[in-house]
């Protein structure tokens, strides 16, 4: 399951599709709004991606991890939009028959979706808001 959605990420819903009697392990990441950034006290903040690029890369994410590691279920959501404090901004789970691959799977696929995929965060706080510098993907060099 691969999806970019404007609505808050339904985790409960993500966790009754990990389910399979042959997996040991289910973990899940969280990538939640934080209150700072860079010594900035952080309001709130938007993401935008460009959607149809974004999907092509997250899916490419979730085909190279079940590549690599023997897992039986994976779901990689990103939010767009505007999020509060607090808000789930991305969540991936993968289900493997032991804790040990369901960890590395899942840090690979966190990680390489920051890397990777064309997805922005404006941060907002008292002193102004600003486009969050990071790498910079293909889509947007000239």
């Amino acid at each position: 399951m691969v999806e970019l959605t404007d609505k808050a990420i339904d985790t409960q819903a993500i966790l009754v599709g990990m389910a399979d009697h042959s997996t040991g392990a289910v973990v899940l990441f969280l990538g939640t709004v934080r209150d700072h950034a860079e010594g900035k006290t952080v309001t709130h903040m938007d993401y935008e991606a460009y959607t149809d690029m974004a999907i092509a890369k997250m899916k490419a994410i979730e085909t190279e991890t079940v590549a690599r590691w023997p897992i039986r279920q994976i779901a990689i959501v990103h939010r767009i939009g505007a999020l509060q404090l607090g808000d789930v901004s991305v969540a991936v789970a993968v289900a493997s028959p032991h804790r040990g691959e369901a960890f590395e799977a899942c840090r690979f696929a966190i990680d390489t979706l920051k890397k990777s995929v064309p997805i922005w965060k404006k941060e907002y706080s008292p002193e102004g808001e600003g486009w969050v510098e990071g790498i910079i993907p293909e889509i947007r060099e000239k």
